[in-house]
């Protein structure tokens, strides 16, 4: 039976970043991904906001150039509202090479990455991983969960769990460089996007093409929102969509959008990306709050570790971290109320007034982070 510090369940950007940080502190580190490899099955757009870029050591070669445009839509995509920033505020990652160097980055300070190994429930400190070879044991101090918004290792702890969930679909591919300034198209129709928004990333090298919303208010499912999206979506005008299927990557996967759970951390172990629902309860992006929530992990862990105190965790509270998110669980209650196209076009009206686009500017530009601190 293999014996180490911390087991990691999940090589998303979560888990990659928290075994890493563990690694560099001397901690032994094991990490354990279903998936095979990490270039596929990705489920993110991978925006990162201008916070992100200028906090975290993200791969300047993966990232796409800067956005500072950003239109949003009512239903039928007339009179749209347009903001522009002074700063840029966006770029889309690459996220397969992101995965991969990061992957890399943590085996470099001595993380054991076990990819295609599915956790399979714990007894104690000793974990059941079933891999290629077939079944092992682990015994760890502690675990953390960072296996996505359905989390397998939140339940065994008998920690919070996802409640609120959206299932989003996106297209990707890339495109010819245009005259147009790299774009974020954001439409609010709830016939294609209840509860939520669709959405087209122009930013002159790939298109990302998407939708989510909630799964049981699609008037034809999610499948078919995307493809009457797709059909029409703005900020494509003169752009070819690939007809082979091979040119086209495909996404999709559960959102959590309830905000940060209360109970993240036992005296066993932590959440941390999606598991944790460590992901914006307004725009649902994950990937700023996912990295700041895995350093507080790590610190916490490494105190507990160091310590051998299991209190510590206790310090890793998610009540008191939710409650810093009031207004954005206001304004994403507002957002799921949007049922209607009238009652769509409407809330943009709104935001063509100086208010309105005051509001608007704050959300999308705004200089708050996910905080990491109660």
């Amino acid at each position: 039976m293999d014996t180490v510090d911390v087991l990691v369940v999940g090589a998303g950007l979560a888990g990659l970043r928290t075994a890493t940080l563990l690694a560099q502190q001397g901690h032994d580190v094991l990490l354990a991904e279903r998936r095979p490899g990490l270039a596929g099955a990705i489920r993110t757009t991978g925006i990162f906001v201008r916070r992100t870029l200028d906090d975290f050591p993200l791969p300047a070669e993966c990232l796409g150039p800067p956005i500072r445009r950003v239109v949003l839509y009512p239903p039928g995509l007339g009179g749209p509202v347009t903001l522009v920033s002074e700063r840029d505020e966006y770029r889309v990652g690459d996220m397969a090479p992101i995965y991969v160097k990061a992957a890399a980055a943590a085996a470099d300070v001595g993380v054991r990455i076990m990819l295609g190994t599915r956790y399979n429930g714990r007894q104690g400190q000793i974990h059941t991983l079933v891999g290629r070879t077939g079944t092992s044991r682990v015994r760890a101090r502690f675990v953390v969960g960072a296996d996505g918004a359905r989390s397998r290792v939140a339940r065994d702890l008998g920690l919070d769990r996802n409640r609120h969930l959206l299932i989003g679909a996106e297209e990707v591919y890339e495109i010819p460089g245009g005259e147009e300034p790299p774009t974020f198209h954001c439409v609010l129709d709830p016939s294609l996007a209840p509860g939520y928004l669709a959405w087209v990333v122009n930013d002159g090298r790939h298109a990302h093409v998407g939708t989510a919303g909630y799964a049981n208010r699609f008037p034809d499912g999610l499948r078919r929102a995307l493809e009457r999206f797709a059909s029409a979506a703005p900020g494509l005008e003169g752009v070819q969509r690939p007809d082979g299927s091979d040119a086209i990557e495909r996404r999709g996967g559960p959102i959590p959008v309830g905000g940060l759970l209360r109970r993240i951390s036992c005296a066993d172990g932590v959440l941390v990306g999606d598991a944790a629902g460590a992901v914006s309860p307004l725009t649902a992006g994950g990937l700023d709050p996912c990295l700041r929530l895995s350093e507080l992990a790590a610190d916490v862990l490494d105190e507990a570790l160091r310590s051998g105190r299991k209190d510590a965790l206790t310090h890793f509270d998610g009540a008191a971290l939710r409650s810093r998110f009031r207004g954005r669980l206001a304004m994403r209650w507002g957002l799921d109320r949007v049922r209607t196209p009238a009652v769509a076009a409407a809330a943009l009206a709104l935001l063509r007034t100086t208010l309105g686009q005051a509001a608007a500017r704050r959300v999308l530009f705004g200089d708050r982070s996910f905080p990491t601190t109660p």
